[in-house]
């Protein structure tokens, strides 16, 4: 599942990322409310942990824009305001879930698969595509039910590349996957990871084509 983590306290950001990637899942972080208004409009995500406090946008008027657009992804709010004003707020303004700081990751964790129940988001979601099977949950790629030997960068192209079948995606964006948002490399970083998976996938009905200037396109060969 693929979990945006909007948080401006970089030590409390890092620590869900952590806690979330350890448990299979792509978590992107994002600290400021109007780069994160403008991602998950972009972008969108399976499931949301948004911080009411935030430079730029707050976290209740990112919630609205949301609702407006017609997103219904689940949100999960975080505050160090225990006050049930606020709470009221933002379970009126379309949150599912709301967590007054501190929280314990173990409760974060609770609540965030009592949402995939409640929304029927796929936590072990398994996809077969040409030769291979992926296991979203897992994190692995197996071929005739053997498990490869895959890096967990390369894996995170592949997740990428296979979220966005069909459509190009843009060097950068895979990039922003792979290293996480605001991440201090360059989108060039991503190109060994990508040749390195373009062989793996090559025997496996599977190419990644590269369309010059603009990214990266997930095929599957006929």
């Amino acid at each position: 599942m693929r979990i945006v983590i909007v948080e401006d306290n970089e030590t409390l950001a890092n620590a869900i990322a952590y806690r979330l990637r350890d448990r299979g899942h792509a978590a992107e972080v994002l600290s400021d409310g109007d780069e994160a208004d403008l991602y998950l409009a972009q972008e969108g995500a399976d499931l949301v942990v948004l911080d009411i406090n935030l430079p730029g946008q707050s976290g209740l008027e990112i919630l609205k824009s949301l609702r407006n657009r017609g997103d219904s992804v689940p949100v999960i709010l975080l505050t160090a305001r225990a006050e049930t004003s606020d709470r009221v707020s933002g379970l009126d303004m379309g949150a599912d879930d709301y967590l007054v700081k501190p929280f314990e990751m173990d409760e974060l964790e609770a609540r965030i698969r009592a949402l995939s129940r409640r929304k029927d988001l796929d936590y072990g979601a398994k996809e077969s595509i040409g030769g291979l099977e992926f296991d979203r949950a897992a994190r692995q790629v197996s071929v005739q039910g053997t498990v490869m030997d895959i890096p967990r960068r390369e894996i995170a192209v592949l997740e990428c590349l296979l979220e966005r079948r069909g459509r190009i995606v843009p060097k950068s964006q895979l990039t922003d996957y792979v290293y996480g948002v605001g991440a201090d490399v360059e989108a060039s970083a991503v190109e060994p990871h990508v040749s390195r998976l373009r062989k793996r996938l090559q025997d496996l009905g599977l190419r990644i084509k590269t369309a010059r200037g603009l990214g990266y396109l997930l095929e599957v060969q006929k």
